[in-house]
């Protein structure tokens, strides 16, 4: 297990241990539910066998040789510059370091590269979720939309959305 000083390094290509790993991660939070699991792992899966068509892009964070966060994000179809944040994961063991703000500036850096305007982020209203949409909120996104009862009865979607610096107002 890295220490708490071990330094961080970000990769983008996904590796076929990732899998794993990801499924471990994802598992540990206690937050996701089996099949919600089984898709991180599936988009893991498509980007090893698909590439860049895939539409899925990665950032892995790592310590000591171990993964210990990731995100997931990708371009939204039929948008000029509209992309999803599918996921930010940090392993439980290692939260509250800025793993998560590191990757979520990461991802953000990338996007706009990329010629992003605009990042959007799904996520339960669930009480559990709180501290994941303050964390959004501190990192400069604003809730754009609640939908009731999403994922399931008392369950509403929470879409939050950030205009990237340097992007303007057009399409």
């Amino acid at each position: 297990m890295p220490t708490d000083h071990a330094p961080l390094s970000l990769r983008r290509e996904a590796l076929s241990s990732d899998s794993v790993a990801v499924w471990a991660m994802t598992s540990a939070t206690r937050f996701f539910r089996p099949d919600e699991i089984a898709i991180a792992v599936e988009l893991v899966e498509e980007r090893l066998q698909r590439g860049a068509a895939s539409g899925y892009e990665f950032l892995f964070a790592e310590a000591a040789g171990e993964l210990v966060g990731y995100a997931c994000y990708g371009l939204i179809g039929c948008t000029l510059g509209s992309y999803d944040l599918y996921w930010i994961v940090v392993d439980p063991a290692h939260q509250r370091r800025g793993i998560g703000r590191l990757l979520l500036e990461a991802a953000e850096a990338a996007i706009a590269q990329a010629g992003g305007r605009r990042v959007y982020i799904e996520t339960s209203n669930r009480p559990v979720y709180l501290p994941t949409r303050e964390f959004y909120l501190r990192c400069g996104y604003r809730l754009e939309a609640l939908l009731p009862d999403y994922y399931a009865d008392g369950d509403d979607k929470a879409i939050l959305v950030k205009r990237l610096p340097g992007t303007t107002a057009g399409p």
